[in-house]
C-alpha cells in the first residue's frame, strides 16, 4: 500500500503542474480503487501534495496563482471523490457531532476541509462551516446547532487574537474547542495559553481525541481577554494594532528617507514594501497580543528564507525594523521584539544574488 501511495502523490503532484484536475481526480480514484483507505489518501497523498505545493511556492518555483490554482484542484478532488460511507468505528453512541471551522479572517480551508473528511470517515456527523466565520455568526449558529464539540482550525499567527475571541465565546455557551494548526505552534503551546480545552498536531491526533471524548468546559461565565493573557495589561498590542496603518506609513516616509533607491522603485516594487511592512507589524501584533518572541522572530526567519529563495537579502527588512522601533520606542515589550528580530536577521549571512534580483 505504501507503493500505491507514493505512486499517487507523484501523479497527483504532476497533475496539480498541469492544472490538470480531470487527470487528478482519476489518480485518486485509482488509489481508491487500489485498496488505500480514503483517510490516507486524504493525510498520504492530498495532504502531502499540498505541502509540497506551499514548499514550492515559498522557494519561488510556484507563483500564488499556481499556488491557488492547485488548492482549487484538491478541494474540487476531495468534493468529487472521497465520499464513501464512513468506515470508522464509531457507532451510533460513540460519534459525535463537531462543528468544523476556520477562525474569523482565516481563509486558508483545506486543513479544516481535511479534517472535516476525515472525522467523517470516522463515523462522526460533521457541520463543515469553511473559512473565514465571523465569530457572532459562528455562536449564533452554534446556538441553533449545539455540537458535541467545536473544531477551529488556525493556520496564520495574525489571527490568534480572532481565535482567542472564538474560544472564549464558544466555551462560553458550554461546548468544548478542539483547536488546530500552524499558527498554534508545533507543540501546540498556543494553544493552552490561549484555554483552548484541546490541539491536535494533525486530523488523526484529533480524531483521537474525539473517540476518547473532550469534557465540556465548566460553568463560569464569559472571560475577557486579560484573564488568560495578564500582559495585556500593558496595552502594547492594543496600540500597536489600532496604528497599524499610521506605523506603515510612516515607516515607508522613513525608508524612502534613508534609502533613495526606494524613490525610484515602480507602482507594484511600492505596494509590495508597503505589505512586507504590514505584515511585520501584523506579527509584532500577534507576537504582543500572547507574549511570544518566537512567534515573531519564527515569521521573521520564514520570510528571510523566502526572500533569500529569490535572491533578495533578508537584511532588507532591518531598516524597516529599525525604523519600527524608533517609532514604538515607549513600548518596551515591542521594540525588545524588534530588536531580537534584527538580531535574527542579522546572524543569517548574506545568500548568492540571483541575476537581475532586487530588493
Amino acid at each position: 500500500m505504501r507503493q500505491v501511495l507514493a505512486r499517487a502523490r507523484e501523479e497527483l503532484w504532476q497533475a496539480v503542474l498541469e492544472r490538470d484536475e480531470y487527470a487528478a481526480g482519476r489518480v485518486v480514484d485509482a488509489a481508491l480503487a487500489a485498496g488505500a483507505a480514503g483517510e490516507d489518501v486524504l493525510l498520504e497523498v492530498i495532504a502531502r501534495v499540498q505541502g509540497r505545493v506551499g514548499a514550492a511556492w515559498a522557494a519561488g518555483r510556484m507563483t500564488v496563482a499556481q499556488e491557488h490554482a492547485a488548492t482549487a484542484i484538491h478541494e474540487r478532488v476531495i468534493a468529487a471523490t472521497v465520499h464513501g460511507p464512513p468506515t470508522g468505528n464509531a457507532g451510533p453512541e460513540a460519534a459525535r457531532t463537531v462543528t468544523v471551522a476556520c477562525v474569523d479572517g482565516e481563509w486558508h480551508a483545506l486543513p479544516a476541509r481535511i479534517l472535516a473528511e476525515v472525522l467523517r470517515l470516522r463515523g462522526h456527523r460533521i457541520d463543515f462551516l469553511g473559512a473565514q466565520v465571523p465569530t457572532p455568526h459562528l455562536i449564533a449558529h452554534l446556538h441553533q446547532t449545539a455540537p458535541d464539540t467545536v473544531a477551529l482550525s488556525c493556520t496564520l499567527p495574525t489571527r490568534l487574537p480572532a481565535a482567542h475571541t472564538a474560544i472564549t465565546a464558544i466555551q462560553a455557551i458550554g461546548i468544548p474547542v478542539l483547536v488546530g494548526g500552524a499558527a498554534f505552534g508545533a507543540d501546540g503551546h498556543r494553544a493552552r495559553v490561549l484555554g483552548a480545552d484541546a490541539w491536535a498536531p494533525d486530523a488523526r491526533a484529533a480524531a483521537d481525541l474525539l473517540a476518547d471524548g473532550i469534557p465540556r468546559p465548566g460553568p463560569g461565565g464569559t472571560r475577557q481577554a486579560i484573564d488568560d493573557l495578564p500582559h495585556l495589561g500593558d496595552q502594547e498590542y492594543t496600540m500597536v494594532s489600532r496604528s497599524k496603518w499610521q506605523l506603515v506609513k510612516n515607516t515607508l516616509a522613513g525608508l524612502e528617507a534613508r534609502l533613495p533607491a526606494l524613490r525610484s522603485y515602480t507602482e507594484e516594487q511600492h505596494e509590495r514594501t508597503a505589505e512586507d511592512v504590514a505584515h511585520v507589524v501584523d506579527f509584532l501584533s500577534a507576537a504582543l497580543y500572547t507574549d511570544d518572541a518566537d512567534l515573531f522572530t519564527g515569521f521573521l526567519a520564514w520570510t528571510g528564507d523566502i526572500l533569500e529563495a529569490r535572491g533578495v537579502p533578508a537584511s532588507v527588512l532591518d531598516p524597516a525594523l529599525a525604523l519600527l522601533r524608533e517609532e514604538l520606542k515607549d513600548f518596551p515589550r515591542a521594540v525588545a521584539l524588534l530588536t531580537q528580530g534584527s538580531g535574527v536577521l542579522r546572524g543569517r549571512g548574506a545568500p548568492p544574488t540571483r541575476p537581475g534580483a532586487h530588493p
